[in-house]
């Protein structure tokens, strides 16, 4: 039990029984929306090899039809977060579930690059307001005791997602892979969890804290007592609504939540996270996976079936991380996560670099580009997601996460814009090496920056954060 230093009330432990099934089901469903995420972002990987001979796209079209999506996801991050303050977590993923069927349909019929450009800059709107939206909502719904990996199942929807792009991409390549417009096959697989959503959201609820936020205590209260025992439900209402009503006299509300130094910190804690977290080059990989294996000396089709055990170790990376989240604090986790990629980096570098053009290297090259993004899932992934969603007060919570994964979306889009010029003009040695030196800044900043906020309620996290730094900022 935890004892709550502003409501000195004590919440009772939250025991098993019906509604903790009925928090499982909602997780599941609401999470389609990290599946779509991770399908959306990975299929490019196998499809970008025949769409780019049946479109005619050189090396820039490539970037910009890659990229743009990120660009597009964003916006969708920042305008998604200012929606989801406003009208409620719900309504946003009936919202991005119907831009994800409407868009994700185009891309599959697009007559031309420009089309498809612009299909899935309208797709990334989705694909950014989902990475906002979703771990907002189950982290206000989940029990602090299991909130870490609540959470984290969005990132094994994501990598499952990706994975899936994989595997799909690998059996239509190898049943069809004649045909140029196989990469349309590829696109539209993802209407069908779209469709899920939309339909399965029907039957989920309002976020709580939403709902407290908009002074409807009764509403959020019957929220509480679907997803937790009657005691806990009750005491849980208490503890939210006398933070929400503190941050009520406050001036947090939008572009204003910059004024408030605690706030600001929060703020450059949630850019940090998200730049670094991008910076490790992961979406390289995830996005040009199969052409760095050409790179460093695969056929084609070796390439895109070698490619997949990316995906199978992404699983395997964020499995381990579901096992250890709420065993293990988040500021350690992540600092290992971060050591072991930057490792990683320089591993994949020296490789390149040092061995003779042979089989050899290109296997050396993908074990150890498989030992990246196994550490990567299992820490980094998950844990900036957590930390996001977990930081920002509630009465701000969506609009500052989405600003916080604007930042991340726009370091994605540069890593997925320049990563293939990179390689061109570098080579894949020196690509990494520059890895490497960010790796090293990151783990500088999460020594010096992250706060713990393992064990504790997402108001106890509030309110303690902002008495260290408001009596700092008053010294």
């Amino acid at each position: 039990m935890i004892k709550t230093p502003y409501s000195q009330q004590t919440l009772p432990p939250d025991l098993p029984g019906d509604h903790s099934k009925r928090l499982k089901f909602i997780t599941v469903v609401a999470t389609l929306g990290g599946l779509l995420f991770g399908y959306d972002t990975g299929v490019i990987n196998g499809a970008l090899e025949p769409m780019k001979i049946d479109l005619g796209l050189d090396s820039f079209k490539q970037g910009l039809v890659v990229s743009i999506l990120i660009f597009g996801a964003a916006i969708g991050a920042l305008v998604a977060g200012k929606l989801a303050d406003r009208f409620g977590r719900k309504s946003n993923m009936f919202l991005l579930a119907i831009i994800f069927i409407v868009s994700t349909t185009a891309c599959a019929l697009a007559p031309s690059w420009k089309f498809l450009a612009f299909a899935r800059f309208i797709l990334g709107f989705a694909v950014g307001g989902a990475s906002v939206t979703v771990p907002i909502y189950l982290a206000e719904l989940s029990p602090y005791e299991k909130r870490g990996s609540l959470v984290t199942q969005n990132e094994l929807m994501i990598i499952v997602g990706q994975f899936s792009s994989f595997i799909i991409n690998a059996i239509i390549f190898n049943i069809w892979g004649e045909h140029l417009f196989i990469w349309r096959y590829m696109l539209v697989v993802a209407v069908i969890p779209a469709i899920i959503l939309l339909f399965g959201m029907h039957w989920m609820p309002k976020s709580p804290r939403w709902l407290v936020s908009q002074n409807r205590f009764n509403e959020a209260l019957e929220v509480l007592k679907k997803v937790r025992n009657k005691r806990r439900a009750l005491a849980e209402i208490e503890e939210i609504n006398i933070i929400t009503k503190q941050e009520g006299k406050s001036n947090l509300s939008g572009w204003k939540m910059f004024k408030t130094p605690w706030v600001r910190k929060l703020i450059l804690i949630g850019c940090g996270l998200g730049f670094f977290q991008q910076l490790s080059g992961i979406n390289s990989i995830m996005y040009y996976g199969t052409q760095v294996l050409q790179q460093a000396g695969l056929t084609n089709k070796v390439a895109i079936v070698a490619n997949t055990f990316n995906g199978l170790f992404s699983l395997f990376g964020i499995l381990v991380g579901l096992f250890l989240i709420n065993k293990i604090n988040r500021r350690k986790m992540l600092i290992s996560g971060f050591v072991l990629t930057t490792l990683f980096h320089l591993l994949v570098g020296f490789s390149a670099a040092l061995l003779p053009e042979s089989t050899i290297k290109a296997y050396c090259i993908m074990i150890f580009i498989i030992g990246f993004v196994f550490s990567m899932q299992g820490t980094i992934g998950p844990l900036v997601w957590l930390l996001l969603a977990e930081i920002f007060p509630l009465k701000i919570r969506s609009f500052a996460v989405g600003f916080c994964v604007l930042v991340l979306w726009l370091s994605n889009a540069c890593v997925a814009f320049f990563f293939p010029l990179m390689v061109e003009v570098f080579g894949i040695s020196n690509s990494f090496f520059v890895f490497f030196g960010l790796g090293l800044i990151a783990i500088w900043f999460t020594f010096k920056m992250v706060p713990e906020t393992r064990g504790k309620t997402l108001e106890e996290f509030e309110e303690e954060f902002k008495n260290k730094y408001s009596i700092i900022d008053k010294i």
